[in-house]
């Protein structure tokens, strides 16, 4: 296997948002049906690039891209924008299951994921699973709440602003966390 190209700036926003900003910028030119072409296109694209640059296809956004292959195609084959707008619920309820399932067997998977950023005791990694796990819970269950109960303009801007914002918005609320449990050298974690 070759080495990875060296990453432009901004590679792993774009690869997580670029897609979605596709979709949202489609979604207001062309519609619905055109918006879920396009972050299929734009999905494909971005783990091309990512693959290109890093030599590895992070499992997260794998999966994310399978649901959107899944989901995006039964919209478009049955014309039917529900399947488009249940795919966020079944990615952040995977996200959930993945974090309090690991949890429950005693492995606080944001650790492995975050660890190298992020150095804080293994009590914190376990509080900040936990309650990124519930929190993706509960982002599954308010799009469904929004999807099923306003309309494709309201869950359109909700999709891009709403769940960025409420994501940004808990992250900052967990900063006490890292204060509590953050730890100068990294061995005392372990």
């Amino acid at each position: 296997m070759s080495e990875p190209n060296t990453p432009p700036k901004g590679l792993r926003f774009a690869v997580d948002y670029g897609p979605l900003l596709v979709f949202f910028v489609t979604y207001y030119a062309a519609g619905i049906m055109w918006a879920t072409a396009a972050i299929m296109a734009a999905t494909s694209v971005m783990l091309g690039v990512s693959w290109y640059f890093e030599r590895r296809l992070a499992p997260l956004p794998l999966v994310t891209a399978g649901l959107v292959a899944v989901f995006g195609g039964l919209t478009l084959l049955l014309a039917d924008e529900t399947f488009i707008k249940m795919k966020p619920t079944i990615v952040k309820a995977f996200i959930a299951a993945v974090l309090l399932g690991g949890l429950a067997f005693g492995r606080p998977l944001l650790k492995p994921l975050f660890g190298a950023v992020w150095k804080i005791d293994d009590d914190g990694w376990r509080k900040l699973t936990l309650r990124f796990g519930l929190f993706f819970v509960a982002m599954a269950v308010l799009n469904e709440i929004v999807w099923r109960t306003q309309s494709t303009d309201f869950w359109v801007n909700y999709k891009l602003f709403g769940t960025i914002g409420l994501t940004f918005a808990f992250s900052l609320t967990q900063i006490p966390v890292f204060r509590r449990h953050w730890v100068e050298n990294p061995a005392e974690s372990a």
